[in-house]
C-alpha cells in the first residue's frame, strides 16, 4: 500500500524516514525505525571524532541487519571538521546511504558516488533541492517551517514547501516538518511527497536516548510553545521557548554578535541537559508538531500507529468520494 520510489530506493518497508537529531539519532534510535520497517538516520557529527562514529556505526549494524543510513551536516560549527573523513568512515564501513544537510553536497559527490552510495540530501529552499538534484542526489527531503532543528530562514510553511518542491525536480521528495502522525503521512502522501521525515515524534520514543525528564517536559508542550533563534546569524534553529532561548532572542534583537552569542547556544548545553534531565540553560530544539504528542511510546509503536491509522484514513476519504 504505501510503496513509493523512496521505498523501492532505499529497501525500506515504509516511507517513513527518522530525522537525525544530534546526540539523540544513536545506534538505538537508529536501529529501532530500520527494525520497524523505517529508515533510521545517524547523526554523524554527534561524534567528535571518525573513530567513535565508526564504532557507533558497528553498534547499529550489531541492532540490526536494515538499511540505515547517516547525515552529514555542512554546516558551520564550532569545531572544525574534515568532511572527507566523515564520509570515507562512513562508506568504509559499508553505509550505502548518506543523507547531507546544510550546504550543497556538490564537493563529495564523486566520492559518494563512486562508492555506490545513495545520496539525500535536506534543505530548506527551492533553489536548493534542484541544486542536488543536477548534482545528482537520488532523493531531497524538504523541511517546511515547523520543523525543529533547522528549518530554514524564510518560514515558509511546509502545506505550501511540500507541493513547490515536488513540482520543482525529478527525483523524489520526501517531506519534513509538522509530521507527527497517520494524518501528516497521509497529507504529506497527497501533496505528492512519496516520503515523509520525523524527528521530534521520535524524540519523544522509549529507544530515544535521553532522559525522561526531557521527554515527559515535551509531552506539556502545545504547538505555540516554540521559537525560532539564531536568524541573526544567519542559522536559525526551532527551540523550545523557555527564559534561556527568551534571553538568546532578546540578545539578538539588541544586535548581539556571534561571539556574544556561542557561549549560550553551544551544542554542548543541550548535550548536558539530555543527560542531567535538567533543560533550564539549554537550547533543546523540537518541532512545532509536538503540540501533537502525548505518550512515550516504542518506535515500532509509533510506525505500526502510523500506518494502521493511514489505511483507516485512506477508508474513509474513499467512503467520500476520493478514490485513487
Amino acid at each position: 500500500m504505501f510503496k513509493t520510489r523512496v521505498t523501492e530506493l532505499l529497501g525500506i518497508e515504509y516511507p517513513i524516514l527518522a530525522g537525525p537529531m544530534a546526540y539523540i539519532s544513536r545506534a538505538e534510535l537508529v536501529a529501532a525505525v530500520s527494525n520497524a520497517g523505517g529508515l533510521g538516520i545517524m547523526a554523524s557529527l554527534t561524534f567528535s571524532d571518525c573513530d567513535q562514529l565508526r564504532q557507533e556505526i558497528r553498534k547499529t549494524k550489531n541492532l540490526t541487519d536494515k538499511p540505515f543510513a547517516v547525515n552529514v551536516t555542512l554546516l558551520p560549527i564550532a569545531r572544525e571538521v574534515n568532511y572527507h573523513d566523515y564520509f570515507n568512515t562512513i562508506l568504509d564501513e559499508g553505509v550505502n546511504i548518506v543523507e547531507t544537510s546544510g550546504r550543497s553536497p556538490e564537493p563529495y559527490m564523486k566520492l559518494l558516488k563512486d562508492a555506490g552510495a545513495i545520496v539525500l540530501h535536506r534543505a530548506t529552499r527551492t533553489k536548493d533541492i534542484r541544486t542536488a538534484e543536477r548534482v545528482g542526489c537520488d532523493a531531497v527531503t524538504i523541511l517546511g517551517t515547523e520543523a525543529a532543528g533547522h528549518p530554514g530562514q524564510e518560514e515558509v510553511t511546509s502545506l505550501v514547501r511540500i507541493p513547490i518542491a515536488v513540482d520543482a525536480v525529478k527525483v523524489p521528495v520526501i517531506a519534513g516538518g509538522g509530521i507527527a502522525d497517520a494524518r501528516g503521512f497521509v497529507a504529506a502522501l497527497a501533496l505528492g511527497a512519496e516520503g515523509v521525515l520525523m524527528g521530534t515524534r521520535f524524540m519523544a520514543s522509549r529507544e530515544a536516548n535521553i532522559h525522561q525528564n526531557v521527554k515527559e517536559w515535551l509531552l506539556n508542550l502545545g504547538e505555540a510553545d516554540t521559537i525560532l533563534i539564531q536568524k541573526s546569524i544567519k542559522n536559525a534553529v526551532r527551540v523550545v521557548r523557555t527564559e534561556h532561548t527568551e534571553k538568546i532572542l532578546e540578545m539578538e534583537q539588541k544586535g548581539a554578535t556571534l561571539e556574544e552569542l556561542l557561549p549560550l547556544i553551544s551544542g554542548q548545553r543541550g548535550r548536558e541537559a539530555y543527560d542531567s534531565g535538567d533543560f533550564s540553560e539549554a537550547s533543546i530544539s523540537v518541532g512545532q508538531v509536538v503540540g501533537l504528542i502525548h505518550d512515550i511510546p516504542t518506535v515500532k509503536e509509533i510506525i505500526d500507529g502510523i500506518v494502521g491509522q493511514a489505511k483507516v484514513i485512506a477508508q474513509r476519504l474513499q467512503a467520500i468520494g476520493i478514490t485513487p
